[in-house]
């Protein structure tokens, strides 16, 4: 489907169509989680910077430590930077926004901010769904935990939790959660009303429930009933329940909350500015798969830590051993069958995806358009929110990977 079926980033502009303003606001112009409402398009233009007003959540604390400010050496060369989309049109830097349906933008040189914009509801103090960019994250601290010896990504996950015995992960290790090479019977596909994520969805409370559901109500309640479908190990398949029973995996292991163990062993120690926010469920569990908020300066601050070998802030946060795990990927074989078109050659290691490119990239993504670039060779970090109309990213990729790439040629060029 094309976006040429919705209106414009310019015609969805939240403020100018009032979304959520004025005490109250009038009928027409109410969003609500409970009837769905806050998903739509364009509504979501407003709602993804919302996200605490709308559904329960944790808070990932900041600390008490000092901000580690982001020396600012803004350009106004950026916007001009030609690039040619994937099917063949010529467009900038500054044009791709308006296509990708953009929030705000934040650009990263040698850890200067050279670039940051803020679309329609979004400011630099509001913290905006990070979707699936949670599930790096969580990959991360389970990579760090398999680092410090305190998870073995060998072991079955039942070793860890045996609670999932009858489930699609009997007989998994680690580390196909890990990677997701996990064969389990669940559909990711977002446009269909009747696939498995919408179901985890309603279980885990992040959708709206129809008056007589009567499903699992928590996400560990239906992470039980997942059932195997092929073999683990062998192919990669994109399934948020896998980041969701590592984010499990990574909880018992820690003995804390992930909002508490992302506090204590990232988000403190990063200089971050605000707190973050993971979004919950009814009994207080994290969305592992896609419940981060943050604010896009701190996200990008994640960004230049995992550029900088996992140093920032004047200490080594993630092990720079982790970091160079996951920069060298995984098995690519095993992510082509995924038939990903705009991603050849890729691979994922450790919940990122890498992009074995001339510039080493690897990213981390989320569904909208939420975005970690990180660019090791022209020393780049883009963090990027949106809220595009259509979920998947390979209805973004044609226009907004092309653009990453060109940006990081010309900041390499100088």
């Amino acid at each position: 489907m094309s976006t040429a079926f919705f209106p414009s980033h310019a015609d969805t502009d939240p403020r100018s169509l009032g979304w959520m303003q004025g005490f109250p606001p009038p009928p027409d112009r109410l969003l609500r989680f409970d009837d769905g409402s806050y998903y739509d398009f364009p509504q979501r233009r407003w709602s993804f910077s919302h996200m605490r007003e709308l559904l329960p959540t944790s808070r990932v604390s900041r600390g008490d430590g000092l901000v580690c400010a982001l020396p600012r050496t803004e350009r106004d060369d950026l916007d001009a930077v030609p690039f040619t989309t994937m099917d063949g049109r010529a467009s900038t830097w500054g044009e791709a926004f308006a296509a990708n349906y953009t929030d705000g933008m934040v650009v990263l040189h040698r850890g200067h901010i050279v670039y940051e914009k803020y679309f329609g509801a979004l400011h630099a103090d509001l913290v905006h769904s990070a979707f699936s960019v949670t599930k790096s994250f969580v990959g991360t601290l389970a990579a760090m935990q398999v680092q410090s010896g305190t998870l073995d990504d060998t072991q079955q996950v039942t070793h860890y939790i045996p609670e999932l015995r009858d489930s699609a992960y009997f007989d998994a290790t680690v580390r196909h959660v890990m990677d997701m090479t996990i064969g389990v019977r669940y559909s990711e596909a977002y446009a269909d009303p009747t696939a498995d994520i919408h179901a985890y969805a309603r279980a885990g409370g992040m959708r709206a429930r129809p008056r007589d559901y009567d499903g699992p109500p928590t996400f560990y309640d239906y992470l039980v009933t997942l059932k195997k479908e092929g073999e683990h190990g062998n192919d990669f398949t994109y399934k948020t329940v896998n980041s969701e029973v590592l984010a499990w995996i990574v909880k018992r292991v820690a003995g804390v909350r992930l909002a508490d163990f992302t506090s204590s062993e990232i988000w403190s120690k990063l200089g971050c500015e605000y707190d973050a926010l993971y979004q919950v469920d009814s009994v207080g569990t994290e969305a592992g798969g896609g419940g981060l908020n943050t604010t896009l300066r701190d996200l990008a601050r994640f960004g230049e830590l995992m550029r900088c070998d996992g140093s920032f802030n004047g200490q080594q946060i993630v092990p720079a051993e982790v970091v160079a795990d996951i920069r060298n990927g995984a098995n690519r074989e095993h992510f082509a069958t995924a038939g990903y078109a705009t991603l050849p050659g890729w691979s994922y290691r450790n919940m990122w995806w890498v992009s074995h490119d001339a510039h080493a990239c690897f990213t981390a993504r989320g569904i909208h358009g939420q975005l970690i670039w990180v660019d090791p060779k022209a020393e780049m970090v883009i963090a990027r929110y949106g809220s595009h109309p259509l979920a998947a990213n390979t209805f973004i990729d044609p226009n907004s990977l092309p653009a990453y790439r060109a940006l990081g040629e010309h900041l390499l060029r100088g």
